[in-house]
């Protein structure tokens, strides 16, 4: 069942205001719907959902809502008698004024429906400037987005923008991901849908997975950086997100020292929002003992979220992490070219995940790898794996051109 509310959006407008939305909740994931109007926060009463009578304009603020809550309810009540695969990007599409049917007013419409989402949003917006640019900025309809047009367009970012399979797939997805907002919103025939089987079929292609070995990581933790602060820092964030099993670099920058509780570190992943609890190993403790006596800001470990105002707002936190990053992996860069370390191997803080699989190849069961990786299923830490554990294989071929015996 999906839920409906009435609410202020947490991003905050130049002027101090608040936009003023509905929010469609299911399974757990939200759309909002933004209905023109914007409140201070002590103009709005949070427990009725209505303008609060200090407003000048409440009463018809209020009328406006309650008609917009009834449509929202009613159009909702209609889909769940009648659709089973329901979410709220679904309900969100059907109660919005319907926008242009062309390609660019849809997509407009979809990156608007994830306002306030930093890094979804950028992402979204390169993707489709690209296909903006492939159509050398022509609007199109739905209908002329086929199968040749889709082909023409992967190969044009081959070969004209030298993006990999990976890369291309997931400007597909997106692509299919405006369609189905579309179709959803009823601005265009599901019989011009240009994916599926015998038309352009989306699988991720494997990434190749290169983690550092241990005599690498041995290097990165000898290296005296005492005269390099800023280098100090870079590696010390690296070795967190190692030590905790290649933890997100967002989840690293948000750790709080409350979070460590009894010899424990308690977090709520952000990806997932999964809770996770673990025995950190010594080496953390002596990481971050290096920060107790900085600035104390919102209980922060880390300094890169220090400046914010507040840790309420999510864009302004994706935005800053974003930014962070870059900068982290610029020191990375730096020390791996230290004379001391000199990796050949690609050094920034996503691949601490894979130098951990890496390190952990067949000496860790596959139960618990899935626990320190925080995946939702085995097979999903199986596939992961299998770009380490190689030996099988090796050893197989080897038996076969040598001629060796045979063993079960």
């Amino acid at each position: 069942m999906a839920s409906i509310k009435v609410v202020l959006r947490k991003k905050k407008n130049k002027d101090g205001t608040y936009p003023l939305a509905i929010r469609v909740t299911k399974d757990r994931k939200t759309s909002f719907i933004h209905l023109g109007h914007h409140l201070n926060e002590n103009e709005w009463d949070v427990k009725n959902q209505k303008v609060k009578s200090s407003h000048k304009n409440s009463a018809r603020l209020n009328s406006l809502i309650a008609t917009k809550k009834k449509e929202a309810y009613d159009t909702l009540l209609q889909l769940e008698t009648h659709k089973d695969d329901l979410t709220s990007q679904v309900v969100t599409a059907r109660i919005k004024p319907k926008v242009g049917s062309s390609f660019n007013a849809q997509a407009k419409a979809f990156i608007a429906n994830h306002k306030g989402k930093y890094n979804r949003v950028k992402t979204d917006q390169s993707r489709i400037k690209y296909f903006q640019e492939f159509l050398k900025n022509r609007d199109i309809t739905f209908a002329e987005i086929n199968v040749p047009l889709l082909k023409r367009f992967t190969a044009w970012l081959r070969t004209e923008r030298n993006v990999s399979e990976r890369t291309i797939t997931n400007y597909l997805i997106l692509i299919r991901a405006i369609y189905n907002y579309a179709i959803a919103a009823e601005v265009v025939d599901q019989k011009h849908y240009p994916f599926g089987k015998g038309k352009i079929s989306i699988s991720l292609p494997e990434s190749e997975k290169i983690g550092l070995n241990a005599d690498d990581v041995q290097k990165i933790e000898a290296l005296d950086l005492s005269e390099l602060p800023a280098w100090n820092h870079a590696r010390n964030l690296w070795l967190i997100s190692f030590y905790f099993a290649g933890m997100r670099v967002s989840d690293v920058l948000q750790m709080k020292w409350s979070d460590f509780q009894n010899g424990r570190y308690y977090y709520r992943m952000g990806k997932n929002q999964k809770i996770c609890n673990l025995q950190p190993p010594a080496k953390v403790f002596d990481i971050i003992n290096q920060y107790v006596n900085d600035e104390q800001k919102n209980d922060l470990i880390f300094p890169e979220l220090k400046k914010l105002k507040t840790l309420d707002d999510d864009f302004a936190i994706d935005r800053t992490i974003a930014y962070k990053t870059k900068l982290i992996d610029k020191y990375l860069r730096y020390i791996a070219k230290h004379e001391d370390v000199k990796l050949t191997k690609k050094f920034t803080m996503h691949i601490s995940r894979h130098t951990f699989g890496n390190l952990a190849g067949k000496n860790v069961s596959l139960r618990v790898l899935q626990e320190a990786f925080r995946h939702s299923s085995l097979t999903t830490t199986a596939n992961y794996m299998r770009a380490f554990v190689t030996d099988d294989l090796d050893n197989a071929l080897d038996t076969v051109v040598n001629f060796k015996p045979v063993t079960v």
